[in-house]
C-alpha cells in the first residue's frame, strides 16, 4: 500500500491562506478563460498576464468569437507576452474548439492534447483546474517543489523526466482534492519555493523537507543558464513584430528596416517571422500580419 503524501494537507491548508486572487480561479471562470490563461502564463509572469487576458477576455469572451477574426488580430493584441507563435496557437484552437467542439472546450484530458499547440501540461492543468479532473500538473514550479521537498534537489532537471511524472502520480490525492492540490503546489512554488531565493523560513512543508533537511546541497547537474534577449533574434522578432502590430495595413519594407541596424540578422528574422506564420509578404512587396 503507498504511503501517505505527509505534504498534502499543509500545502492545502497554506494555499487556502495564501493563494492569489486571479480572475482564472475565480467560481465560474469559464474553461476558455482558464485554457487562455494557461497558454499565456506559459515562460510569462502573472503580472504581465492580467492585463493581456483582462483584455483578451473582454474582446473574446469564448472561442467562437475569437474564431470570427483572422489570426493576425490574435497576434496584434498578445502585445508584449513574448513567443508570439501562442497567439496563433490560441487562435487555432479557438477555430477547432468551435468546428469540431459545438464552440466548447473539450474536458478529456485526450482530447485536449489534441488540440492545436497543446501539451502535456496545459492539457492536464486545464483538465483539471476547468474540470476538476485528476491528473498531474507539471509545470516548472511543480517540478521545483517536488525536486527539493522529495527528492533533495535543489533543481529538478532541464526537461521532465518520466521519473517525475511517477513520482507526481504516485502523490496524487483523490479527485476532490487533485486540483486544489495542482495549483497549491504551483502557487507554492511561485511564491515560496521559488527558484533563485527560496523563503524556507514561511514554508509549510519546510519541517518536511529533503533538500532543507539535508542541508540545501548545491545543485550538482549541468549549467544552469539564465537567458539572454538583448541583442537576440527574439529581440529583433520583437521589434519587427511590433512595427507590423501597430500598423492597421499593409507595411513598407523600409519601415521594417529602420526597426533593426543588422541587416543579415533583420533579414534572417523577417524570413523566420513569414516561416512561422506570423507575418505575410505581399505580392508587392509589404507585409503584415497574417489575415
Amino acid at each position: 500500500m503507498p504511503e501517505p503524501n505527509r505534504l498534502l494537507h499543509p500545502i492545502l491548508d497554506w494555499y487556502a491562506e495564501n493563494a492569489r486572487d486571479l480572475p482564472w480561479r475565480a467560481p465560474g471562470a469559464s474553461p476558455w478563460s482558464i485554457l487562455v490563461s494557461e497558454i499565456m502564463l506559459q515562460q510569462t509572469p502573472v503580472v504581465r498576464v492580467l492585463p493581456a487576458w483582462t483584455d483578451w477576455m473582454e474582446r473574446w469572451p469564448t472561442p467562437a468569437a475569437l474564431a470570427k477574426e483572422p489570426p493576425g488580430e490574435a497576434v496584434r493584441h498578445w502585445g508584449r507576452l513574448g513567443y508570439p507563435r501562442r497567439a496563433l496557437n490560441l487562435h487555432a484552437c479557438a477555430r477547432v474548439i468551435t468546428d469540431l467542439h459545438d464552440g466548447e472546450v473539450p474536458r478529456d484530458h485526450d482530447t485536449l492534447l489534441g488540440l492545436p499547440g497543446i501539451g502535456e501540461y496545459t492539457a492536464a492543468a486545464v483538465a483539471s483546474f476547468a474540470f476538476a479532473g485528476r491528473h498531474a500538473v507539471l509545470d516548472t514550479n511543480v517540478r521545483r517543489v517536488l525536486a527539493r521537498a522529495v527528492r533533495g534537489e535543489e533543481f529538478p532537471p532541464k526537461a521532465t523526466t518520466p521519473a517525475e511524472r511517477r513520482l507526481a502520480a504516485s502523490l496524487l490525492p483523490g479527485p476532490g482534492e487533485a486540483p486544489a492540490w495542482a495549483v497549491g503546489v504551483m502557487e507554492l512554488g511561485a511564491l515560496v519555493c521559488t527558484a533563485r531565493a527560496p523563503r524556507c523560513a514561511d514554508c509549510p512543508i519546510s519541517d518536511l523537507c529533503a533538500w532543507r533537511l539535508a542541508g540545501k546541497p548545491a545543485y550538482d547537474g549541468p549549467a544552469r543558464r539564465g537567458q539572454t534577449y538583448a541583442g537576440t533574434d527574439r529581440q529583433c522578432r520583437g521589434r519587427l513584430l511590433a512595427v507590423l502590430r501597430q500598423a492597421h495595413g499593409p507595411v513598407p519594407k523600409q519601415a521594417l528596416d529602420a526597426a533593426w541596424d543588422d541587416d543579415v540578422q533583420r533579414e534572417r528574422s523577417l524570413d523566420g517571422l513569414v516561416a512561422d506564420g506570423l507575418a505575410e509578404v505581399l505580392d508587392d512587396g509589404t507585409y503584415r500580419l497574417p489575415g
